[in-house]
Parts: C-alpha cells; sequence; structure tokens
C-alpha cells in the first residue's frame, strides 16, 4: 500500500500465565517497536496495540497449580508482564486486557455478526465429560499415561516427557484432573467457523497477491495448510472462564481463545480511543489504514488464516503484511520455561537494569544482540558469550567508543563547541564520509520499510564504523601536536571534528528506532531536543550550530566482564537443574490429591517391599536446595537415600524419626549420589508434606501390608 492515511501495528497477545521469556521479545515485540518508533519520526499516524490475553485453559491450569483463582492469575502477572515490557522500551500506545468488559462485548457482538449472517455452522460431537465435576473436559484437564513413553501424567494434548503431540483418546486410562474420576464421552454441540468454504479467497489473497512481498515461511505455511484442505474449527468449547456467549440457554459455553484473542487488537484499539477521544472505526474499516501484523511462526495460522476470514466476513480491513519470525533457541537448546531453559524479561531487567544506575543502557544491550540474532529467516540462537561479544566488540567499541572519542576531542581541541567548517579544506576523505551519511539513512530506510530489522541496525553500526576509520585517517591528536608548524591545522582539526560531530547527530537519529534510551543519552550529551530525532533530519550535516557548547561526554555502554557472563551461564544450568529435580524427585507427589492414577492389579501392588526403617543421620545435598541425603537403618541394612524434603524439613529435626520406604525401587543418582530406595510421603492442599510412619516405634525392617 503507498502513502497509507494511518498504521495500525498489533503484536501478538501473550498469556498472561506466567512470566514471558526473552524468545518472546525476539520474535513479536521489539521488531514491532523499531517498525513504529521509525513510522512515529516519520511523523505518520500510526497506532500500536497489544494485550495480555487472559483466556483459555492455560489461565485455569496455572491457577490449579497455584492454588488460586483464574482472576488472581491474571491479575497477577498482567501487570508484571506490563512493566517487562516498559522496562525494555515497548512502546506500545496502549497495553490492554482480554478479561476488559469493553473486550468481551466487542468478542461478543463480533460473534452475533457471523452467527446472525449464517457465516458460522453448528456441529454435534463426542466430547469427554466429567460427571462428578459436571463439566466438560478441555485437552489439558485430562491426564493419562502417553502411548509414546509411558509417562503416567502426560496430558490430553501433549506429554511434557517425551513432547508428542496427543489428543485425548490417545491416552492410556485417561482420568479427569479436576476428579480424579475416568471421564465419560457425552455429546456437545459447538459453532465452527467453516474455513474450508474460504480457500479460494485465501488462495488469491495470500498465495497470489502477497506471494512477493510476504516472508516466505508465511506464505509457505499458507500454502501447506491449504493443500492440506482447510477443515471446520470450533468458534465455542465447554468451559466456565472466557468470555460467554451470548446466546440464551448457552451459559456453559465461552468463546474458544483463538477466536477472541486476536479480537482483543479490536477491542484495544476502542479503548485507546475512548481514552483519547479518538473514533476507533477508521482503523479497522477505512482501506486505507495499513494493518501489520508482527507474531512468531506458531501464531501464523491464526493471523494469516483464521483471523482474515474472520475480518473479511465482519468488514473490517485486511493485513497488509503478517511479520513473523522463527523461533530463537538458548545455548544450544530449545527456550523452554517449564524445563526452566529460559531468560524472562523480568529476571533480566532484575539482574541488568536494576542493578545500577544507567541501566537502561543494558535494556538497549538486548535490544540490539536481539536484533542482531533475529530468527527472520530462520531459528536463531541466544548465547551469553554472543550477548557479551555484541556489547563489548560492537556497541562498546565501535559505536559508544566514536561518540566518546568525539565528544572527548571536541573539549580537548575545540574548546567544547561545535567548531566551524572551512569549505577551501574540504578534501575527498570529507566527501567520502558526507556520501555515507547520506547513504546510511537511505539504506536504513529501505531495509525498515521491507521489515528486514536484522540489515537495517547493521546499516546502523557500519556508518559508526565508518566514522571511526575517518577519524583515525583525519588524526586531529597528530594535527593539534604541529599547530604552530602549519596555521591551517587547526582548520584541519575543526572539519574532522565537525563532521564527527554531525555524524553523531545523524548516529542518534538511525539508532533511535533500534536503541531508544540510547538516543535520548546523546540528545543530552548534543543538548538538542528530541524534535531532532525526526526522520527528516538524517542525512543532513548541519544539525549542530557551529559555536554551540555541548556537554561532557558520557559512557554509553560499558564493557561486560567475563566473569559476568560465567555468573549467568551458571544461574541458567542451576535453574534448569532445578526444575529437573522438582519433575524427578523420588518423592514428588501429584499438586491435586484429588488426582487419582491409573487402577492396577493386586498383584502389581504386591510387588511393592514397603518397609519400616529409621533415619540415624540426615544431611543438605550441596547446590540443591530441596534434597537431603539420608542414611536409613532398616534392620537388616543401612541404606543411602536422596529425599526431595529440605523445603519442608531441617536435617536435625527428623533424625531417629522412624519412616515407611520403598525398599525395592531401582537405584539412581541424584547430584552424583546413588539413592536405593524412597522414602514415603504424604501431601495436604497447602504442598505441606508428612512422613508416613507408625502409629508406635516398631522393629526397623517391618514389613508393610
Amino acid at each position: 500500500m503507498n502513502n497509507p492515511k494511518r498504521y495500525l501495528i498489533t503484536s501478538a497477545l501473550p498469556y498472561a500465565n506466567g512470566l514471558k521469556h526473552i524468545g518472546h521479545l525476539a520474535g513479536a515485540y521489539i521488531p514491532a517497536d523499531i517498525y513504529t518508533r521509525y513510522l512515529r519520526v516519520q511523523k505518520r499516524d500510526v497506532l500500536f496495540v497489544c494485550g495480555s490475553d487472559e483466556h483459555g485453559t492455560a489461565i485455569p491450569i496455572q491457577a490449579m497449580k497455584e492454588g488460586t483463582t483464574p482472576q488472581a492469575i491474571i491479575d497477577k502477572y498482567h501487570p508484571i508482564i506490563e512493566q517487562n515490557f516498559f522496562d525494555l522500551g515497548i512502546s506500545f500506545d496502549i497495553y490492554h486486557r482480554t478479561s476488559a468488559p469493553i473486550h468481551h462485548k466487542t468478542a461478543q457482538d463480533f460473534f452475533e455478526h457471523l452467527n446472525n449472517n449464517g457465516d458460522l455452522e453448528i456441529k454435534e460431537s463426542e466430547q469427554y465429560f466429567d460427571e462428578e465435576a459436571k463439566i466438560f473436559l478441555a485437552d489439558r484437564f485430562i491426564k493419562g499415561t502417553c502411548p509414546n513413553c509411558k509417562y503416567e501424567n502426560a496430558f490430553g494434548d501433549q506429554c511434557e516427557k517425551c513432547g508428542k503431540s496427543l489428543s485425548p483418546e490417545e491416552l492410556i486410562n485417561p482420568i479427569s484432573t479436576l476428579s480424579g474420576k475416568p471421564p465419560v464421552k457425552k455429546i456437545t454441540k459447538h459453532w465452527y467457523l467453516p474455513l474450508n468454504r474460504h480457500e479460494d479467497f485465501l488462495r488469491e489473497w495470500v498465495l497470489n497477491n502477497h506471494k512477493d512481498d510476504w516472508r516466505p515461511n508465511v506464505v509457505g505455511s499458507v500454502k501447506s495448510w491449504i493443500d492440506a484442505g482447510l477443515q471446520p474449527r470450533a468458534v465455542t468449547r465447554d468451559l466456565d472462564w472466557g468470555v460467554k456467549l451470548p446466546l440464551k440457554n448457552e451459559n456453559s459455553k465461552v468463546l474458544y481463545v483463538w477466536f477472541d484473542a486476536p479480537i482483543g487488537y479490536i477491542s484495544a484499539t476502542k479503548q485507546w480511543a475512548l481514552n483519547n477521544q479518538k473514533d476507533w472505526q477508521p482503523y479497522w474499516f477505512d482501506k486505507e489504514t495499513k494493518l501489520v501484523h508482527f507474531i512468531g511462526k506458531d501464531n501464523i495460522v491464526f493471523h494469516a488464516i483464521i483471523f482474515p476470514v474472520m475480518l473479511k466476513l465482519h468488514s473490517n480491513i485486511l493485513p497488509e503484511n503478517v511479520v513473523s519470525n522463527e523461533f530463537m533457541n538458548l545455548e544450544g537448546d530449545k527456550m523452554s520455561t517449564s524445563r526452566g531453559w529460559s531468560i524472562e524479561m523480568d529476571e533480566y531487567i532484575n539482574d541488568w537494569i536494576k542493578k545500577e544506575n544507567g541501566g537502561d543502557a543494558f535494556a538497549d544491550v538486548l535490544r540490539y544482540y536481539l536484533t542482531a540474532i533475529a530468527p527472520e529467516s530462520k531459528d536463531s540462537e541466544f548465547t551469553w558469550k554472543g550477548f557479551q561479544d555484541a556489547n563489548n566488540s560492537e556497541l562498546v567499541s565501535i559505536l559508544g567508543n566514536y561518540v566518546n572519542r568525539t565528544f572527548v576531542l571536541m573539549h580537548k581541541l575545540c574548546a567544547g563547541k561545535v567548531p566551524p567548517f572551512h569549505n577551501e579544506l574540504i578534501d575527498d576523505i570529507d566527501k567520502q564520509l558526507i556520501v555515507d551519511i547520506g547513504n546510511a539513512k537511505q539504506k536504513v530506510e529501505h531495509l525498515l520499510e521491507v521489515y528486514k530489522f536484522r540489515e537495517a541496525q547493521f546499516e546502523v553500526i557500519d556508518l559508526a564504523r565508518k566514522a571511526n576509520q575517518y577519524m583515525q585517517k583525519k588524526e586531529p591528536w597528530i594535527l593539534a601536536k604541529n599547530l604552530t608548524e602549519n596555521s591551517n591545522n587547526q582548520k584541519l582539526i575543526d572539519n574532522c571534528i565537525h563532521l564527527c560531530l554531525q555524524l553523531t547527530a545523524n548516529l542518534a537519529i538511525l539508532i533511535n528506532p533500534f536503541l531508544p534510551f540510547t538516543a535520548q543519552k546523546m540528545l543530552q550529551m548534543m543538548k538538542v531536543v528530541d524534535r531532532m530525532l525526526e526522520w527528516k533530519n538524517a542525512g543532513k550535516i548541519n544539525l549542530l550550530k557551529v559555536g554551540y557548547s555541548l556537554r561532557e561526554p558520557q559512557l554509553l555502554f560499558r564493557k561486560i566482564e567475563d566473569e559476568e557472563i560465567e555468573f549467568q551461564i551458571q544461574k541458567l544450568n542451576e535453574k534448569s537443574k532445578k526444575v529437573e529435580e522438582a519433575k524427578n524427585t523420588n518423592t514428588e507427589v501429584e499438586t491435586k490429591n484429588t488426582t487419582l492414577k491409573p487402577i492396577i492389579q493386586f498383584d502389581d501392588f504386591a510387588k511393592i517391599d514397603l518397609r519400616i526403617g529409621t533415619i540415624i543421620t540426615a544431611e543438605k545435598v550441596e547446590k540443591a536446595d530441596k534434597l537431603l541425603k539420608l542414611e536409613v537403618d532398616l534392620g537388616f541394612e543401612k541404606r543411602t537415600i536422596v529425599s526431595g524434603i529440605a523445603l519442608h524439613y531441617k536435617p536435625e529435626e527428623i533424625i531417629g524419626k522412624q519412616v515407611t520406604v520403598v525398599c525395592n525401587l531401582a537405584p539412581r543418582k541424584m547430584r552424583g549420589i546413588e539413592s536405593n530406595g524412597m522414602i514415603l510421603m504424604a501431601e495436604d492442599t497447602t504442598g505441606k508434606l508428612y512422613f508416613v510412619n507408625p502409629d508406635s516405634v516398631i522393629d526397623n525392617g517391618s514389613t508393610v501390608s
């Protein structure tokens, strides 16, 4: 779309069920923010919207884990996520919530429009139903044995041990996580969006009209889905958490989260308009609005197939582009919060930004590195060593070093003021630098317009690299040693410093969409206002007036030491180990006491050798918060057992206590210690662990039957 009247930029709504990691940041938020900041300094009408996705099963599941309510979960995580984005310079015009009444009404109206126009279908199907809880079960509320790896606590949509995607029907001995009882199949009806009706539209719109200007991963994904044949997709589900269906006698149904979440872009726009006395409708109905979605590749189907169909049926504008990134891995493995192999935004902010004065610089360091390794065409990898190198070798040594040298030399050789430029002494080296400044603006502008953020940022740093080379060729510090011998030397110094300062001003403009905190610090040093950052000023070499006094230099970035990186790597490994220990500790029990395990036969139980023993020594396991190393006297022998009870009992409290031991459990190593048995524990609803022991002292080695 050439010269649109306005721009509407969206970033995928993050689930408010926990902290978000930096992989999310790299995929949908930093690229969108760079693009939006660029449009703003272009003085274009742009609105950047996002918000928390607060529906779907992820929220009540997290509530169950934390022993609280879904509302409490979203009220806990929404403000944290919002503040994290702010601290990292993500400049939303509004960060909204799908739990807001205006969103519920907007989503319900959208559904009614499609339903009343005959754009939806009603179908009946069998679904698992919990007869005790009186509720149809979403996939995540069903557990059973994985048919692939035999893990006994696999969910109805995925086994978290082997990673296999599942359906509830595939589970062996499925049970409801709500009652612990086996569910039954029951007929239910739902509303469906018949995507199969819109294959021709999608084929023409994406595969023909946008095959050249959209990223290949988006076009390829859409083609794959269409070639496989699109199927009707349920718009509603049986759940008590979400946007209620606006139909009589259907109070037990809500809108499926995939349907209501993207409508959150519309409700956020409405709320922004109310807050600012604006009209929201042009942003969603005027064809002169350019709508651009920024997402991760796991959201392609929703933003390039499903939501466009919804928008078309609702007479809204369609996205001009769906900018999708691939995934970002971490230190050689897939980033995963559930496995502890992640760097949460909140964690990074606490470690790098809040710890020191001028910590905003580290917001820009993260933005810079994530953009430099952005997974624009293939999966990329974050490493702490790479993070350090990007900071030390590029931001410190190239950009920061150049700006600092320029200001130091200006104060030392030009009395702290912008020196004049003596045209009669201009040479080819000066002329080339002026050309480089103009070319950098054109290159960065073109690359940002086509969403190539990695290359655009590289061009900015490359200009700083050329500026360093220019200064080295000019050597004003050498010229300053021979001022009396050559009357032109001061003029040559003036010309060098003048161009270096004008280039510094250009760097502030060009770097602003990428490193906004750094651009602001540079403005302060130059004693100029934000208006200088307007894009029309880029490429000019008269931005700073001759004779204007500038402030003393400030270091834009500091060097990151090896010890800091080693600490972060160790911290990551320890976090991951703690998560694995929590999963694998022998005393780990189900968090829901009402969740029963699959039925077994008596012969299975008879295989377990349970005996009474007495704890004779107990000590903490080094670098393992949950583990105690126990020596247990079983009467006929003494055994070493590692037990995950350190958060509940101090070692000295349990010496002499009789316990029940599973004696014929296969030995396993935990933290390098071979554990020969398992202590039986009971867990109450608060998570407190209790020993399962006899009413009175009996002989060690006594059997339990």
